[in-house]
């Protein structure tokens, strides 16, 4: 979408019949200002030899028909004017202005007789829609990378047969291109036009991607090659997981998390597929980014209720636990750390005093679900360090008040809660209570 200085207002075009779809994007409210200016005015605006002028006559013209006003004369003053402009910001609104305008001639009254009675009438592009075709042809055969980048990432808004398929042979060559910006948007134009008229403009996409991955360097295009055949081809994705499952966590996040969901959607549907994964889920564990370990851990243990799984996966949870400063990331493992305590809680015995470091956050409510799950899972055998980690964390936290004299609300919630965890602990096992009351 085209970033625009200013005011701004977001318009959302409600389709009128099946030829359009919802399209939403930002506009600068300066257009508007004063009322919006005739049909004749925009047309000749954009005969302007100034870029400026151009640039605010085809907005007016896209608020004129996101407002219902057809204006069928600036479609070829946008086709002889701005569209083979260089300036950037004039070929972004161009694009948007191809998202707005009618693509195919208006139904006659027998077509529309004969679609109420239930007869397929097959669309008639406009005429004017061939040179707008070729001038998105030349931009994807454009020598500016960027000018191709996002020529193509236009294509993947288009959903018309009759303007994508002469495109085609122009997308395929940009999955060669030497810069990876092309590329990687190369392969989600390939996506894009296989999972809508895949079997009549592009039935071969599948196999020209499985080549493509193979040989692809770049981390986003590598992932976006592989989000196309789990979404079109699993079997194609399955063969190039197969040869590379060792270099998983070198692909980059995206394609550990695209691997992730492939594997709860492949188990879902056919619960004998789970060993096919298992080895890369435990390689993900040690991923280094915290999404991928986390989504790797919840995965694991949804597909598996084996002690050595599920003790690798709560082992991930206190590592994110106690890695993590943002105060959602360790709520939400928190939550898993309290559903995995539900029938796997002597896993999480082996693991309290690592659970119990996050008492050290200043926030009370992640204090106050640890001290629960602490106070769920405390047995005999580690009592005795649970006695002995809370009473060090209430000494720490008198002392912080004695050094800066206050008395925080926070602060007083926090050392009550520690003084009824350590209570709790002295009624449940009496062999500490002398411990407690030192």
């Amino acid at each position: 979408r085209t970033s625009l200085p200013r005011a701004q207002h977001r318009h959302t075009m409600a389709p009128t019949n099946s030829n359009e779809s919802y399209c939403t994007f930002t506009l600068p409210s300066d257009v508007t200002a004063g009322g919006l200016p005739s049909e004749e005015q925009i047309a000749k605006d954009l005969e302007s030899t100034d870029d400026e002028v151009k640039k605010h006559a085809l907005k007016a013209a896209i608020m004129a028909m996101l407002g219902g006003e057809a204006m069928p004369r600036i479609l070829m003053q946008v086709i002889r004017f701005c569209i083979n402009s260089d300036d950037k910001q004039l070929k972004k609104l161009c694009m948007l202005y191809w998202e707005v305008v009618p693509k195919y001639q208006e139904l006659s009254s027998d077509e529309i007789a004969a679609q109420a009675a239930g007869h397929h009438v097959p669309r008639k592009l406009l005429s004017e829609m061939i040179l707008v075709c070729n001038a998105l042809m030349n931009d994807l055969n454009h020598a500016n990378e960027y000018v191709r980048g996002s020529m193509l990432r236009f294509i993947c808004k288009v959903k018309d047969e009759e303007i994508l398929g002469p495109l085609v042979p122009s997308i395929k060559s940009c999955l060669t291109h030497r810069h990876s910006y092309v590329r990687k948007n190369a392969a989600l134009a390939v996506f894009h036009v296989h999972r809508l008229h895949g079997d009549s403009i592009m039935p071969d996409a599948p196999e020209l991607i499985a080549e493509f991955i193979a040989a692809e360097t770049d981390v986003s295009a590598r992932r976006n090659a592989f989000l196309m055949l789990f979404n079109q081809q699993e079997d194609l994705a399955f063969d190039f997981l197969a040869k590379n499952m060792d270099d998983v966590n070198k692909f980059g996040d995206g394609f550990a998390l695209l691997v992730l969901e492939l594997t709860r959607k492949v188990c879902r549907q056919e619960p004998t597929q789970k060993s096919r994964f298992v080895r890369v889920l435990f390689q993900m564990l040690s991923s280094p980014s915290a999404a991928v370990s986390y989504e790797a851990a919840w995965t694991l243990v949804s597909l598996s209720n084996a002690p050595t799984a599920v003790r690798a996966a709560a082992v991930t949870y206190a590592n994110l636990l106690n890695g993590q400063n943002d105060n959602n990331v360790q709520l939400i493992v928190l939550e898993k750390l309290e559903s995995l305590k539900i029938k796997h809680a002597k896993i999480l015995q082996e693991l309290l005093m690592d659970i119990l470091r996050a008492l050290s956050s200043p926030n009370p409510d992640i204090c106050q679900k640890v001290l629960h799950i602490a106070m769920e899972v405390v047995t005999q055998r580690n009592v005795q360090d649970v006695v002995s980690t809370l009473k060090r964390e209430l000494q720490k936290a008198m002392d912080d008040d004695d050094i800066s004299n206050t008395n925080d609300a926070k602060k007083i919630v926090y050392r009550n809660m520690l003084v009824q965890a350590i209570h709790e602990c002295a009624a449940r096992f009496p062999n500490v209570a002398e411990s407690v009351v030192h």
